[in-house]
């Protein structure tokens, strides 16, 4: 009887190594779409950053970017903890977990909050942002966003094209007689910014800020559902780290 108890014992472990094993194979893989998802928002959603009052929206991609980091080397780690069955690895990557789990909830509690705040602070600060530092030293990345913002979604200034008239810019000489930044013309040419009529700029497609939230709230549900998702399947895996730690016989040293 006793010799029965010990090979169930042992088959019960063996069966907990694989499925520790392939869940940090999967593990791995998720912390690589982590950090891609991390990089693609430093790398190719962040244009906008300059327009935005918070640093919310780029500290939810940072948490990402760490987090997936962390989970590669936690996958890794794993791996040689489960084969290896010691239990100093077994606490080591419980710890992990529980590390990546808490960053993973924070990326997706910010990025929900954030997500509820956006368009009221769009409204108090975009239109703000765009009239004072448009072309102002200092603020050549707001200058960058804005051109940017106004060509990609065929949009001009943050309610509608009015705005443009209170610019800092516009009213001094360098704008040499634009009535909006050239890069709300629908072809962009050198002073076309000087034509005020709806078929040289985007006039009746109105301001930028509905289109510039919409934008942003859809990459934050991204980064919310990601971060929120993958710390509720880490649930399983701290599950099956304890029960092969309670498993093990004490270490031989």
């Amino acid at each position: 009887m006793g010799e029965y108890n010990e090979k169930k014992e042992t088959c019960g472990t063996i069966c907990l190594k694989y499925l520790l094993f392939t869940f940090n194979c999967c593990f791995w893989l998720t912390g690589l779409s982590v950090m891609a998802v991390g990089i693609w928002t430093l790398a190719l959603k962040s244009d906008y950053i300059s327009l935005l009052a918070s640093n919310t929206y780029l500290a939810t991609a940072y948490i990402l970017l760490v987090a997936g980091a962390v989970v590669m080397v936690t996958g890794i780690l794993g791996c040689c903890a489960t084969f290896k069955e010691r239990r100093n690895l077994l606490r080591l990557y419980f710890f992990l977990l529980l590390l990546i789990f808490l960053l993973e909830v924070i990326a997706g509690i910010l990025a929900y909050i954030y997500y509820q705040q956006l368009s009221a602070e769009l409204k108090d600060t975009l239109k703000d942002t765009m009239v004072q530092k448009y072309h102002q030293p200092g603020h050549e990345g707001v200058t960058v966003a804005v051109d940017k913002l106004q060509q990609k979604f065929h949009c001009c200034g943050s309610n509608n094209s009015g705005d443009w008239q209170e610019s800092v810019w516009i009213r001094s000489g360098e704008a040499e007689g634009r009535k909006f930044p050239d890069s709300c013309c629908k072809t962009i040419v050198e002073g076309c910014g000087q034509r005020d009529h709806a078929s040289n700029i985007y006039k009746v497609e109105g301001g930028c800020i509905t289109k510039l939230e919409k934008f942003i709230q859809e990459h934050l549900s991204i980064i919310g559902a990601m971060g929120l998702g993958i710390a509720g399947v880490q649930i399983f895996g701290m599950i099956f780290t304890c029960c092969l730690y309670k498993s093990l016989k004490l270490e031989h040293y």
